[in-house]
């Protein structure tokens, strides 16, 4: 029955998230049919002509290869937060957006790509997060508990925080834009970023998902962990990991998203269960059904302007966090 359950919710899943995109595509400044948005897609996909009237250079060269990176970041912020419980994204994300909001203080780039140098940044500072985190976690604790990371992990983000705002002050010209990338935006990403996030999510997430079985072991207790055989300080490196790196590659290409990685997992798990084996999919499915949405809203809500995605998410995320707070309160 529990499998049965199981296929039916991530059929369910699976069609949710073929209609967000297909929303996502269609709705826009120029709306465009369904129809038609499938008619464009098809004919890029066969290499022919679109028939008069429908808007092809739209659908398939800007809209749909900013769908398709948004629904990857948000499967890949959901998976890392399912993956960590919700505790370390934030400041691994803030090491990252910190290695990136230097790279384009600095101009830092790399020959044939316009976005590599602020990549590498990105991912090199989520690893000096990772490393500072937690040699500090290890000096104030040898067994690398849970809440002395996230001590340690509380301090770091507002360190980071001060750190980014007094690079802000000293980039007049690039103020704006590095600003609106800190709060999160996808805006003019194309294909080549598709590429890069859908390998990161395969390879990243690949390893993140062959550790559900010690995940559920860690939720009822790193002793209990032990008893059964994981390897406790091995694991949690090895997850802890291959999460700065697939932070550090979200980060990169769509700035600073919050709260992604601390609700969703949340509403999935009201779905799936604690079971990591399920949990770990559905949040996949459910964050970048919830960032499409959000993305979505924050580019028609005051259209022709658009917001940043970030705001979206920290006014949902706000919202939803302090509801399931007070439900979890309620019904302790």
């Amino acid at each position: 029955m529990a499998d049965r359950f199981s296929l039916r919710t991530y059929a369910l899943f699976i069609l949710a998230l073929l209609a967000a995109m297909l929303l996502c595509v269609c709705v826009g400044s120029v709306s465009v049919a369904p129809k038609d948005t499938l008619t464009a897609i098809f004919c890029a996909l066969l290499g022919k002509p679109a028939p008069a009237g429908v808007a092809k250079n739209i659908i398939v060269n800007v809209r749909l290869p900013r769908v398709m990176n948004v629904a990857l970041v948000g499967a890949s912020l959901s998976l890392c937060g399912a993956a960590m419980q919700g505790l370390l994204r934030n400041p691994l994300a803030a090491g990252a957006s910190l290695g990136a909001v230097i790279a384009l203080a600095l101009g830092v780039t790399i020959p044939g790509s316009d976005y590599g140098g602020t990549m590498l940044m990105a991912m090199a500072f989520a690893f000096l997060s990772l490393t500072l985190i937690l040699s500090l976690a290890y000096a104030l604790d040898h067994s690398l508990a849970t809440n002395s990371i996230i001590l340690i992990g509380v301090i770091f983000s507002m360190f980071v925080s001060s750190v980014i705002n007094l690079i802000l002050s000293f980039v007049n010209d690039q103020v704006r834009s590095i600003a609106f990338w800190t709060m999160g935006s996808l805006s003019g990403t194309g294909y080549p970023h598709t590429r890069i996030l859908s390998l990161a999510l395969l390879l990243c997430g690949g390893v993140i998902v062959r550790h559900a079985r010690e995940l559920n072991a860690f939720a009822i207790g790193e002793d209990n962990a032990r008893h059964v055989g994981v390897n406790v300080r091995r694991v949690k490196l090895a997850v802890l990991v291959t999460v700065s790196v697939l932070i550090g590659v979200c980060v990169s290409v769509s700035g600073s998203i919050g709260f992604v990685g601390l609700v969703v997992p949340h509403a999935a798990r009201m779905i799936a269960g604690p079971n990591h084996r399920r949990l770990l999919p559905a949040s996949m499915f459910a964050g970048a059904i919830f960032l499409l949405l959000a993305d979505l809203i924050a580019r028609t809500l005051l259209s022709p302007v658009e917001l940043s995605i970030g705001v979206v998410t920290s006014l949902v995320g706000a919202v939803a966090f302090v509801v399931i707070f007070y439900r979890a309160r309620k019904a302790g």
